[in-house]
């Protein structure tokens, strides 16, 4: 048993080391993101609190989700729902723009 718990604690520890570096680059700054949720807010809200009930509400969303949602969207494998809305206005955005908005409306 205890040979299996030593095995499983260093692939986590090795998973570990070979996502940080990824993660490290993907950090989003909410300052930034606030000059530019200007798209963004005419449907969520500048404070993530959608003003019409068919948007959804981005304040306090937790980051990863929503960075996965915009790179869904930008993609094009979000159907459905507002994808006809939501493809065209992420495809302009980087990387950087996609965290940097995450990590706004997650602080909200």
């Amino acid at each position: 048993m205890l040979n299996k718990s030593i095995k499983f604690s260093i692939a986590a520890s090795l998973l570990a080391m070979m996502v940080q570096p990824s993660l490290a680059n993907a950090e989003g700054d909410a300052a930034a993101g606030a000059e530019k949720i200007a798209m963004c807010a005419a449907c969520h809200g500048t404070d993530g609190k959608s003003p019409a009930n068919i948007y959804p509400h981005l304040a306090g969303q937790w980051a990863a989700y929503l960075e996965s949602a915009l790179k869904a969207y930008r993609a094009g494998e979000r159907t459905g729902g507002m994808s006809a809305m939501m493809t065209p206005q992420a495809a302009a955005l980087t990387d950087q723009d996609i965290a940097d908005i995450a990590a706004y409306y997650s602080a909200q």
